[in-house]
């Protein structure tokens, strides 16, 4: 079949990416009600969330391994079809061990789809020669808050998981049947080794484990503001219980407008720029917010940190996949290790020092990822070039 054209390939791969954040919301939504229904402790739902990052963390070899054997297409719709099983296995699973089991399948589900959608957004930015990344990572953002509301308007009708999963259900299967035609078939890169070296065997380069470090430190600045930011302002800028959940709305609603605008930014200024400049306007505007208190200037500090974080992962997604996917794999596995590591390194620091300090090593997580910006292999900057590329088909 002739290659889709590039508005129809984007709009099929950000229907993956709406795919992974309605799923994940969804699920997450319903935690007091799986709470309840389970009897689990506060420990216990704490494992459950544990259980779905580490089986994304741990899948990082069997992603890269289907990837190079499966391909990203193909991949992708495995691993959104497994997402759907294991929301129905959720609806009505009876007990905490097996709830585990099957959070920790989705864990392993939701990192082979995380690398798999980031190799047909890395793809669609190489062969079309145009900037996509970040704009995908909205329709992620989007999913999020989709799923927020038919929680919302679902629950005002029942309480029952199994309607509402059902519902979630069938809306996630069209995702993938919508974009299926238009998601792009192309050969993973492989990655360079040298003579005589065994493939498997082969350690990652530096320059892997440069991007896995931005990656890293990447989420922990962008993961750990929905983990702390209400209580930051709650008890250390004693702000009101009705201001102190805005921490978290100025921080999404100024990454989902920044990652709208950023591939403008990738176009004009290259990849490298703008990560080592929004990282550093990220940890600037941080520190300077909890150096000055109040509830203004620390709204303001988030802000800085929801527009400088931004284009972070996206932007470290594409120079992975130029990598290869065992590149990819291991970038996308450190940023889950990131997500991960984040909130209880905070949690330490706080509980050593003080909050403020706590909050402090997510600015200095900002500024790590600002030195290690310019250590990293950007790709160039990708001309505003139309046309259908060559060697390049539809599914």
């Amino acid at each position: 079949m002739p290659a889709p054209s590039f508005q129809r390939a984007k709009w099929s791969i950000a229907a993956l990416f709406c795919f992974l954040g309605f799923q994940y919301g969804t699920w997450v939504s319903r935690l007091p009600a799986l709470k309840t229904r389970l009897d689990l402790g506060a420990g216990e739902v704490g494992l459950l969330l544990m259980a779905c990052g580490a089986g994304a963390a741990a899948s990082f070899p069997l992603v890269a391994v289907l990837t190079r054997r499966l391909g990203s297409r193909r991949l992708s719709l495995v691993s959104a079809l497994c997402l759907v099983a294991v929301l129905a296995a959720l609806a009505v699973v009876p007990t905490f061990p097996l709830a585990l089991l099957a959070v920790c399948a989705d864990g392993v589900a939701v990192g082979c789809l995380n690398v798999a959608m980031n190799a047909q957004g890395a793809a669609l930015e190489k062969a079309y020669e145009r900037t996509a990344m970040s704009q995908l990572h909205a329709t992620f953002s989007a999913g999020l808050l989709a799923a927020a509301l038919l929680t919302s308007g679902v629950t005002t009708l029942t309480g029952s998981v199994p309607a509402h999963f059902t519902v979630a259900g069938a809306l996630l299967l069209l995702l993938p049947a919508a974009g299926r035609s238009g998601l792009l078939t192309h050969t993973e890169p492989e990655p360079p080794r040298g003579p005589g070296r065994n493939r498997r065997l082969a350690l990652p380069s530096w320059a892997t484990l440069l991007m896995g470090c931005a990656m890293a430190f990447g989420t922990i600045t962008e993961g750990a503001m929905n983990d702390w930011s209400t209580l930051y302002l709650k008890d250390v800028v004693k702000a009101s219980a009705s201001v102190a959940p805005l921490g978290i709305a100025v921080v999404s609603v100024m990454m989902l407008l920044a990652r709208l605008r950023a591939d403008r930014w990738r176009t004009r200024w290259g990849d490298g720029p703008v990560v080592r400049a929004g990282s550093a306007v990220a940890a600037a505007g941080l520190a300077l917010a909890l150096l000055a208190g109040g509830v203004v200037p620390t709204l303001l500090g988030f802000a800085c940190v929801g527009l400088g974080a931004a284009a972070v992962t996206p932007c470290v997604y594409v120079a992975a996949a130029g990598h290869g996917s065992d590149a990819l794999a291991l970038v996308a596995a450190m940023g889950t290790t990131g997500l991960l590591a984040g909130p209880a390194l905070i949690g330490f620091v706080a509980g050593a020092t003080s909050l403020t300090l706590g909050m402090g090593t997510v600015a200095a997580s900002a500024l790590i990822v600002t030195l290690t910006a310019f250590r990293i292999p950007w790709a160039g900057r990708a001309p505003a070039a139309l046309g259908t590329p060559a060697g390049l088909t539809s599914g």
